[in-house]
């Protein structure tokens, strides 16, 4: 059954990302942490610079524009790719702590907007998806945490893909189709990997 979407509920999720990803990530190897999932594909480490990235360029700025101009002023147009660039010569624990602090410093600010159950219906427009409330940004916030928490256990997972041997079968972390960059990401990626 699916839960109607809940502030409080949402930020009980919110809040855990941070410090679930750093007990699982602080500490591993590369050949945990900089491994891939197949061509064009992110690795762990990228995903953490693409969650830090989206606090800073996405979810309290665009509930802002909401909450300032409505839909009359569309959101600027994230750029999925910028962690490559932003990452680059940063250990994954310096990303773990930047991640962290900055997630404490949003779920701070959205909890000081003190939403009326109203404000909810509020409208924004996407650059490509069109016109959206603010509960359906709000709820994306998480389900991108979930999805990009289960895109690092995919990645991982995938390294002993082989290894299982027959029991892939029964693991369908190994089946569900991987994430592949487009072009622009997967050209971003090999110059910020050469490096």
């Amino acid at each position: 059954m699916c839960a109607a979407y809940n502030l409080d509920h949402a930020c009980e999720i919110l809040e855990r990302t941070p410090r679930l990803l750093k007990a699982w990530l602080a500490g591993l190897g590369p050949h945990w942490t900089r491994c891939d999932y197949g061509p064009d594909t992110f690795t762990p480490y990228d995903v953490i610079g693409h969650l830090i990235h989206g606090e800073e360029a996405d979810w309290l700025a665009r509930i802002r524009i909401i909450l300032e101009h409505g839909p009359a002023k569309p959101f600027d147009k994230y750029d999925r790719y910028a962690q490559f660039e932003a990452s680059r010569g940063k250990s994954l624990e310096q990303l773990l702590d930047e991640f962290e602090r900055l997630r404490t410093e949003n779920l701070a600010a959205l909890r000081a907007l003190n939403f009326a159950a109203a404000q909810l219906a509020l409208r924004g427009t996407h650059p490509a998806l069109g016109e959206v409330t603010l509960e359906n940004l709000l709820a994306t916030w998480v389900a991108h945490d979930l999805n990009h928490i289960a895109q690092i256990a995919k990645c991982m997972a995938t390294q002993y893909a082989a290894a299982v041997g027959p029991w892939r079968e029964y693991l369908g972390i190994l089946k569900t189709p991987v994430t592949r960059m487009d072009r622009e990401g997967a050209e971003r990626a090999r110059r910020a990997r050469q490096t």
